[in-house]
């Protein structure tokens, strides 16, 4: 009997059944993917994808031409402003809303409350998801009960801000005081303060508990993680806990609505899903889909916070009642306290690891504060688990549990890295101090167990989620890891002459998904001009993230033209194909390749008028420089010469579309490895952070310096959750920040230089070979430097922010 059958027999089965339950596998997921030849092109042939092209809006943005949602005003004289009475206490209901001063007053158009009749009944979710929504329905747009401080109550439309300011002021609100909690592990409590019944709530979620205030609770195992953790193992267990974090758009949330002539919906709003958006009304307001058009001018910044239908009921309402239209612009305040953040978590790490470093089970459970209400706190809590823990998709049991928990405090929602970042905290810190415990290597040991090329991902699928039982077909963990260990300087460290100071690197690895596996959808369509240039028209949606340029490069890759020939058109429902919207990751994975099959459906027939024009077959044609050329004869017509032909032919006329949309089970998950460079002064706990390093294996990328924008920009988010207080809360939950000078964003020169790597491989699913970028760099300081922390002197910080003080308590408590 070989090595192999006895660990079979050993595993309840024999050598030749787990060869065919392998073989079934591998049949169902194989590695080889049948990709297109056009899809994979070494770097010398790309003629627009891999360079470095300007930014398509860069010019506009800089020079103060580009315009936002606020910027349209001035096209409507009649424009009214909206601003939004929220409730002043943690909890309770609504006695009386006395509106009379504010009515009296000049210049006031209207007063809402919840019993006004242009304010839907209905209940919703803000969570910008796909249909059926996966989160539970259990918003009104004006509110009786109130949940938290910033619970809307009344709104009002005015004809300037100052007055509808003044307006919502001389409103007076009578309640009746509930008993509130705003600590999760609190409100689990079967005593504690109850938020909803679970008759308030539609659309409930799996595992939801109302009488204690959880919303959700989820889980997953693989394999049998309790008889490992019982077995003849090292068992580690750690607990880490992460900040309530805001999405600092520079933007804030901003809505026009009004009613055109065709007694049409129109909203030009801030938003990362337009169609999602259309959808939510159309149910919100009981108003047919078809009579809703909602536009997305450019955007500044989204990060997952404009995820959700935040703002777009109150400027819709206002209008209805009116009769005019109305712009609703968030205050800066209001961004903090009454918007969306990052879910505060604790998070537990359990292994069960062997004397030779083998792990044999990883256990993690999260506690996630979803506040008031449960916009994306299942999907969220679920990626604490599916995201970090399959990068070690080479260990055999493994178990993932949450639950979610209201409580009376601001509302959170999606944010860049949606759970990754907390689950990524609590498994890359749990591991470093396994390592070390076990006195071994941190990055060896890592390495031991990461996932490779082959692997099929069952740890993301054992909760029959995203990226279910994915063959892992690109990575590039292994040069990540080198790249980043060479420029972080790793293997010579200096420390310094002053005894005092101690100095330490940290390392930590992340992977993340490429869009939503199964539920996504993208679409787009190009059309040619008689001149030979073209009209693309995608829903993928730019936020800023330079998606519209990265378009551009798919498409003029196929088309054999120059970016500059290509106007692009985004996130119009009127207007653009169907798209979910810029969210996961997906933008040039999905929209990029809708858009490239677009182009080369344009491109067919762009071939076969060459072919006339050339009398020559299809098959020796081929698109370069803005012409069609023949690979046999050399000879060549232009793009316009086909345009022209295709639009005022004699004999034949043609307007040239390409029209593409694409879908898939795929979720590639890019990597990364994050390095951070630090000293601590033993004597105050005071730290430096030299550098930090991070690698990102994103496939092909399709514009680098773009890329190399989202990956800095991103680990600065990630920074800012390493050393920042977040949004903090007072006892009843009422936030403390107000504007960005009291909120701890690092600036430019509080901010250690961040060194992006680019490591290339090639992702056979993706539009020439793309995976995901924005996204896996921000999941990874805050266990970098939590691990360089105690690389320097010995000591763990678990809870985020890392302070001074912090690291102080932990040495003078080993001290002692």
């Amino acid at each position: 009997m070989s090595n192999d059958d006895e660990t079979a027999k050993a595993d309840g089965g024999t050598a030749s059944q787990s060869e065919t339950v392998e073989d079934e596998r591998f049949e169902e997921h194989p590695l080889e993917w049948d990709e297109p030849e056009n899809n994979d092109k070494a770097p010398d042939e790309r003629d627009s994808v891999s360079h470095r092209t300007e930014k398509y809006d860069d010019r506009k943005l800089v020079t103060g031409q580009a315009k936002y949602t606020a910027d349209y005003e001035k096209r409507y004289p009649d424009l009214a402003y909206a601003a939004v009475v929220r409730s002043d206490i943690p909890h309770g209901r609504v006695t009386d809303i006395d509106t009379s001063a504010a009515e009296a007053m000049d210049g006031v158009d209207a007063v809402l409350t919840p019993e006004s009749d242009a304010v839907p009944d209905a209940k919703y979710t803000s969570a910008g998801q796909s249909y059926p929504e996966p989160s539970p329905w259990d918003m009104h747009v004006l509110n009786e009960h109130v949940r938290y401080i910033g619970d809307p109550i009344a709104a009002v439309a005015a004809e300037d801000r100052a007055t509808a300011t003044a307006a919502v002021e001389a409103i007076e609100v009578s309640y009746e005081d509930y008993d509130y909690v705003t600590d999760p592990e609190d409100a689990f409590d079967e005593d504690a303060p109850q938020l909803f019944k679970g008759s308030e709530v539609e659309n409930e979620i799996v595992g939801n508990d109302y009488d204690r205030n959880r919303m959700a609770h989820i889980g997953g195992e693989l394999g049998d993680v309790d008889a490992a953790l019982d077995g003849d193992t090292h068992v580690h267990e750690t607990e880490w806990e992460t900040i309530r974090q805001s999405h600092a758009n520079v933007e804030k949330h901003t809505s026009l609505a009004y009613t055109n002539e065709d007694d049409r919906h129109v909203l030009i709003t801030s938003t990362q899903v337009p169609n999602h958006t259309r959808r939510q009304l159309a149910h919100l307001f009981d108003i047919p889909i078809r009579d809703i058009r909602v536009t997305k001018p450019r955007v500044g910044g989204g990060f997952g916070g404009k995820q959700a239908m935040v703002v777009e009921p109150i400027p819709l309402a206002l209008s209805l009642a009116t009769d005019r239209p109305v712009l609703y612009e968030a205050s800066r305040e209001e961004e903090f306290y009454a918007m969306r953040s990052r879910h505060p978590m604790k998070v537990k790490a359990k292994t069960a690891v062997t004397d030779d470093g083998d792990i044999k089970a990883i256990d993690i459970y999260a506690l996630s504060n979803t506040g008031a209400y449960g916009s994306h706190g299942m999907t969220v809590a679920g990626n604490v688990g599916s995201k970090p823990m399959p990068l070690y998709s080479k260990v055999p049991n493994a178990r993932f549990e949450a639950d979610i928990v209201h409580t009376n405090t601001p509302q959170t929602g999606a944010m860049r890295g949606y759970g990754a970042p907390q689950g990524t905290l609590a498994l890359e810190g749990h591991l470093d101090e396994v390592a070390r415990d076990l006195d071994l290597d941190p990055i060896e040991f890592r390495r031991r167990h990461h996932m490779e090329v082959g692997d099929l991902d069952e740890i993301a699928g054992m909760m029959g989620g995203e990226g279910a039982n994915r063959r892992i077909r690109s990575c590039g963990l292994n040069e990540c890891i080198e790249r980043g260990k060479d420029a972080i300087g790793y293997d010579d460290l200096e420390q310094p002459d002053e005894d005092h100071l101690h100095r330490g690197i940290g390392m930590a690895l992340s992977a993340q998904g490429t869009g939503v596996a199964g539920d996504e959808l993208g679409a787009a369509q190009i059309m040619m001009n008689e001149d030979g240039s073209f009209h693309l028209q995608v829903g993928g949606v730019d936020i800023g993230t330079g998606a519209d340029t990265a378009f551009l490069q798919i498409a003029a890759e196929v088309l054999g033209c120059d970016e500059d020939d290509i106007i692009v058109k985004s996130s119009d429902t009127d207007v653009t194909p169907f798209d979910y919207g810029a969210y996961a990751s997906s933008t040039t994975y999905i929209s990029g390749m809708a858009v490239k099959k677009a182009a080369e459906d344009a491109k067919e027939r762009i071939l076969d008028w060459g072919s006339k024009l050339l009398e020559e077959p299809v098959g020796d044609l081929e698109t370069g420089d803005g012409t069609v050329y023949s690979e046999a004869s050399g000879d060549s017509v232009t793009l316009e010469d086909i345009g022209y032909e295709a639009a005022y032919g004699d004999d034949e006329r043609e307007h040239i579309l390409g029209k593409g949309t694409h879908c898939t089970e795929e979720s590639p998950p890019p990597f990364a490895a994050q390095f951070a460079d630090v000293t601590v002064d033993e004597t105050t706990g005071e730290f430096e952070v030299h550098k930090l390093v991070v690698a990102v294996d994103c496939g092909v990328a399709i514009n680098p310096g773009m890329a190399e924008g989202q990956i800095e920009g991103a680990n600065h988010m990630s920074y800012e959750m390493a050393v920042s207080e977040g949004i903090t809360l007072d006892d009843e939950g009422r936030a403390e920040i107000a504007d960005f000078d009291e909120y701890g964003l690092p600036s430019a020169t509080e901010t250690p230089p961040i060194e992006s790597i680019l490591v290339e491989t090639h992702e056979p699913t993706g539009p020439f070979g793309a995976k995901s970028v924005a996204e896996v760099p921000t999941n990874t300081v805050p266990p970098a430097l939590s691990n360089a922390v105690r690389d320097a002197v010995g000591v763990r910080v678990r809870e985020m922010p890392i302070t001074a003080e912090k690291i102080r308590s932990k040495l003078d408590e080993r001290e002692i």
